[in-house]
């Protein structure tokens, strides 16, 4: 993957390559020095400062959201890298790189197509490593029906207005194509889709068609976005839930939202949403990579 060279100085690109640094995790890294402010810099690939290559890194991230757990994965290094990192090391980069890229991708423009589901999945986390002090959260999700894309998701305390209402601008920033939303039978669904997308006076009726499906009365389920939670479940069986902050599991499930739409690729579409949903070219086989050095660019 080729990067621009800008000088972190003054902004240019009129730099040249000036020798190269040994590290001891990292190899040789290339400095280059601006011919117009004299700076001598290395490249800011999302990277910079961390003790350990990009490669091993997104190679932790991607084992991890494929389903294996931190500790098997420092057992993987133990076998393939001479330096190995601990499982809490291989966790902290999972939570910096996932709300890294998350930020980056959350202000992508999303094409989605007329009708989005959403739906919720309750968690157990435990607010320490015993057993005792257990809290009960909600993941809560929207899917866009033609590209799989998901629009957004969140991991919350609770349902409440404050957080539903959050949630559904969200949606509604990011795509002016919705004019279908399908949820559950959940009561405060009703009033808050309707207030979120407004009422059209002229024609007297909302903006927004809101379509529930109440699978106890046998109306049916809300099948790809049920589909998606059965994957979830898969990952957070493996690690067993959650425990210690919320915040930590906000950085997981946004860190999934990426795989998701980014790096797995969907059966039935056999590409990435994201291919079909927005406008962003990844060309790199190290897809988790290149989403890093994008969202370091940006920040």
């Amino acid at each position: 993957m080729k990067y621009k060279i800008t000088c972190s100085e003054c902004n240019k690109d009129n730099t040249i390559k000036w020798c190269k640094r040994k590290t001891q995790n990292k190899g040789l890294i290339q400095r280059y020095k601006c011919k117009d402010c004299n700076k001598f810099f290395t490249l800011d690939d999302g990277f910079k400062r961390m003790r350990n290559s990009s490669n091993k890194i997104t190679l932790c991230l991607d084992l991890f959201y494929r389903g294996v757990s931190t500790r098997k994965i420092q057992e993987h290094l133990q076998a393939f890298y001479p330096h190995n990192s601990s499982n809490v090391s291989i966790y902290k980069w999972v939570v910096k790189y996932s709300n890294m890229i998350s930020k980056y991708t959350s202000q992508l423009k999303v094409n989605c197509g007329s009708e989005i589901q959403v739906d919720e999945m309750e968690y157990k986390r435990r607010k320490d490593h015993n057993k005792k002090g257990v809290e009960h959260n909600w993941f809560i999700d929207s899917i866009d029906l033609e590209t799989r894309y998901l629009v957004n998701s969140n991991y919350v305390k609770s349902r409440d207005n404050q957080e539903l209402k959050f949630f559904f601008n969200s949606i509604k920033n990011k795509s002016k194509d919705i004019n279908t939303i399908t949820t559950d039978g959940f009561l405060a669904y009703k009033n808050i889709v309707k207030k979120t997308f407004g009422y059209n006076k002229k024609l007297k009726k909302y903006h927004i068609n809101h379509k529930i499906v109440n699978a106890s009365r046998g109306q049916g389920f809300n099948h790809k976005v049920e589909r998606m939670h059965n994957s979830i479940r898969q990952l957070t069986q493996n690690f067993r839930g959650f425990h210690g902050s919320i915040d930590s599991a906000k950085s997981i499930m946004k860190g999934y939202e990426v795989y998701y739409n980014f790096i797995r690729k969907h059966q039935a579409l056999n590409k990435c949403p994201y291919e079909l949903a927005t406008d962003l070219k990844l060309n790199s086989n190290n897809k988790w990579s290149e989403l890093i050095y994008n969202a370091s660019q940006k920040s």
